[in-house]
């Protein structure tokens, strides 16, 4: 991830990255608690601090408050639309290794279901919020739980005179 801008990817966005986790750390909170706080998901608080989702003006006086460490010009860089993107090394994380392997080992049967729930369609990934919680299992133990809460979003006939651009298109 070396070159590129803010939101490039590259090594100007990490050293925005390393000061934005470096307010949350000064803060001494942890995602959960600045969540809470500011309206907002763990994984959300998550994903703002790592320049992977576009802080809203509406919400950043929330933000600021729960973490008083962020400075204007990082809320102005939090205002940015962000380069969504991940290092293909990342996937090697043990912990995002088993969310990947979670996901290929149980996703047919979830698209089966959604299907047989919703019909053929998707659940959005941009009209989506996440959030990690901490239970206590049966058996007394922590357990992780992972909340996927998409808008579902149905497939399309693609039917020629539903097509906007041919029905602008002018003919001769």
């Amino acid at each position: 991830m070396e070159g590129g801008s803010v939101n490039g990817g590259g090594g100007e966005r990490a050293g925005v990255v390393r000061r934005l986790m470096a307010a949350k750390a000064e803060s001494r909170k942890s995602f959960s608690e600045i969540g809470e706080e500011a309206g907002l998901t763990n994984v959300y608080v998550a994903q703002l601090l790592r320049r992977q989702a576009q802080l809203k003006p509406e919400t950043a006086p929330a933000l600021r408050a729960a973490v008083p460490g962020l400075t204007d010009d990082l809320v102005a860089l939090m205002m940015e639309p962000p380069f969504r993107s991940y290092h293909p090394d990342i996937v090697h994380e043990p912990a995002i290794y088993r969310l990947n392997e979670a996901v290929m080992h149980f996703g047919e049967s979830i698209k089966e279901i959604i299907n047989e729930e919703f019909g053929d369609g998707i659940m959005s990934a941009i009209d989506f919020y996440c959030s990690v919680d901490k239970v206590q299992g049966a058996d007394g133990k922590d357990r992780v739980v992972v909340t996927f809460d998409g808008k579902y979003l149905p497939y399309s006939e693609q039917r020629s005179d539903h097509m906007m651009s041919r029905l602008t298109r002018k003919t001769s």
